[in-house]
């Protein structure tokens, strides 16, 4: 008999509630000033970041693609919205400043003035080819999408279709990371290289609105792109599609010879998870104001991936909470509220120290909690490994194998 789509995925409910109780309780919090705009603009961001581990749980949790560039399509996503937002912005400033002229400006000279403010800075004075559209914001919507999707079906089927796999597609994944960051750290790059895109929180047309409204704007737009995105996921993961990328991550050359195209689903998979990246990346560099190479680092990636591992990998809803925690950690101790620790002859800085603890946390995990923060609902709920006489339940002892099984 065949379960519901509901039945087959218990969490989905939960998680929709919970994520819809905390989207109502900030609302409240932000409106009667309990919290502050920036703190709305932190939970806003933590969103974003959870959409991203979302993606990467089911590329490297579900179908045992360990992407260490995922962040790459982050910054690509932020690079597009971000492009519109700094045209449309710099061109009402243009506007604005020309009418003070006797003649009225010439649609020549309010491109070449937006050219001047944006490229200034870099020595420049002509809009770049790659801004062609930059005055359009359905088709830079569209680049969204359609840029870093496209990068990721060109790298995904040239790297699977050369069986390129493990460690050996992790190590490609970060080279193509670190050559495009260093790529757009050139002034010549066409995205003002190290000054990168900035101003991105102001939006056009925009001015009498106040910043609480549009940051609360962003936040519920964050909310819903996550609760849209679990649920599709959710469903991805809970059908036949989602039985063969896990087997694929458990026996790939088994799949391959029961006749399935192991290449199609891992390009696939590939291309989806980094157009699900872009769109957390267009949302989160908004609310951050601002974007620039540093964010493609490829240490950006690494987090990524040790968000993942730390909330349970194989799990969606483990993947939000390792990225949730371990966000809203980081911008306490980073940002000086955390108190230091003296300790007489040294004393702890977590702004220093914050780094060397998350990683230490990372190896904690590996080591002894492989179902990271997620295996506590096991715990919790007494839910336990089926009693399989001892044969082995695969290699991969942190992706929910045990609920597979009795599935």
């Amino acid at each position: 008999m065949t379960r519901s789509f509901l039945t087959r995925t218990p969490s989905l409910l939960i998680f929709i509630a919970c994520l819809a109780i905390f989207t109502l309780l900030t609302t409240f919090a932000a409106h009667y000033g309990l919290i502050s705009t920036s703190f709305v603009k932190t939970l806003g961001k933590t969103l974003c970041l959870c959409l991203a581990a979302l993606a990467m749980d089911l590329i490297w949790g579900y179908a045992g693609i360990l992407s260490l560039g995922h962040m790459a399509f982050f910054a690509l996503g932020g690079y597009m919205i971000g492009m519109w937002l700094m045209y449309a912005r710099t061109e009402e400033i243009v506007i604005a400043s020309l009418a003070n002229s006797g003649l009225p400006a010439t649609a020549q000279e309010i491109q070449q003035g937006i050219a001047s403010q944006i490229f200034g800075v870099v020595g420049a004075s002509d809009l770049p080819t790659i801004w062609a559209f930059a005055h359009s914001l359905p088709l830079q919507l569209l680049l969204v999408v359609a840029l870093p999707g496209l990068l990721a079906l060109i790298f995904g089927w040239l790297a699977f279709r050369s069986r390129v796999t493990g460690v050996y597609l992790s190590i490609l994944t970060q080279a193509m990371t670190l050559a495009l960051a260093l790529y757009l750290f050139q002034n010549d790059s066409g995205l003002r290289g190290n000054n990168g895109l900035s101003g991105l929180q102001n939006l056009p047309g925009l001015d009498a609105v106040s910043q609480d409204s549009i940051s609360l704007w962003f936040f519920w737009a964050s909310a819903a792109a996550l609760g849209a995105a679990y649920l599709t996921l959710s469903w991805i993961v809970s059908g036949k599609f989602g039985s063969v990328i896990r087997a694929i991550r458990d026996d790939e050359a088994r799949v391959r010879f029961l006749g399935y195209s192991v290449e199609g689903y891992k390009l696939f998979v590939f291309t989806l998870t980094a157009v699900i990246t872009a769109l957390a990346g267009a949302l989160y560099y908004p609310q951050a104001g601002i974007i620039n190479p540093a964010e493609l680092a490829p240490i950006a990636s690494i987090y990524l991936a040790v968000w993942v591992a730390i909330g349970g990998r194989g799990r969606l809803y483990g993947a939000v909470i390792g990225a949730a925690v371990v966000s809203l950690l980081s911008s306490w101790f980073t940002g000086g509220r955390a108190p230091s620790i003296p300790l007489g002859f040294a004393t702890i800085n977590w702004v220093d120290w914050w780094q060397v603890l998350l990683g230490a946390a990372f190896v904690c995990v590996t080591l002894f909690a492989p179902k990271g923060i997620g295996g506590l609902f096991d715990y919790f709920t007494g839910s336990h490994a089926p009693d399989r006489k001892g044969a082995p339940l695969g290699p991969d002892q942190g992706s929910l194998q045990e609920q597979e099984a009795l599935e």
